[in-house]
């Protein structure tokens, strides 16, 4: 495994744990070159699980798009790595144990949009306005009205 610092290719595993979700082995290791350390994650190569997008192409599923796709929208909100990891792995277990081999691109974004909710309301509205390809403000508006129902809602709860 190469440093993610030094780019050494020199280091040991200094900590070996399976995931929440049993789908990774999640490595801590040591740089024996700059002593730093880092996380990796070791999993399974199974059959090629594809995303069905909105214009009927296949692709492969991709977990660094999905991260990126909730980094972007936490970005400089108060939405830790850990939260982030976390909701990847549990949409990327939902997405497995729902469909086999093909997953609709409108599930992973409802189960994004879902999370980010619940994680915070900015990264939910930031998602919700490229993921819904607002054309105009009247939608921004009305997705606001949507987050602000469900608050009401938990309020009264």
């Amino acid at each position: 495994m190469r440093c993610p610092y030094c780019k050494r290719d020199n280091d040991k595993v200094v900590d070996s744990r399976s995931s929440e979700d049993g789908l990774a082995i999640r490595r801590r290791r040591e740089c024996l070159e700059c002593h730093r350390r880092y996380t990796s994650y070791e999993r399974l190569d199974e059959n090629p699980v594809k995303v069905i997008k909105k214009d009927g192409r296949r692709v492969p599923f991709d977990r660094a798009k999905l991260r990126a796709g909730l980094e972007k929208a936490c970005e400089k909100r108060p939405v830790s790595e850990e939260q982030v990891s976390r909701t990847v792995e549990t949409i990327e277990a939902d997405a497995l144990n729902r469909f086999e081999r093909e997953i609709p691109t409108e599930f992973l974004g409802e189960q994004v949009m879902k999370h980010l909710r619940g994680l915070d309301q900015v990264a939910y509205v930031r998602f919700a306005s490229v993921y819904r390809e607002f054309k105009d403000a009247a939608e921004f508006q009305n997705v606001l009205n949507e987050l602000n129902e469900l608050i009401k809602g938990g309020a009264q709860a």
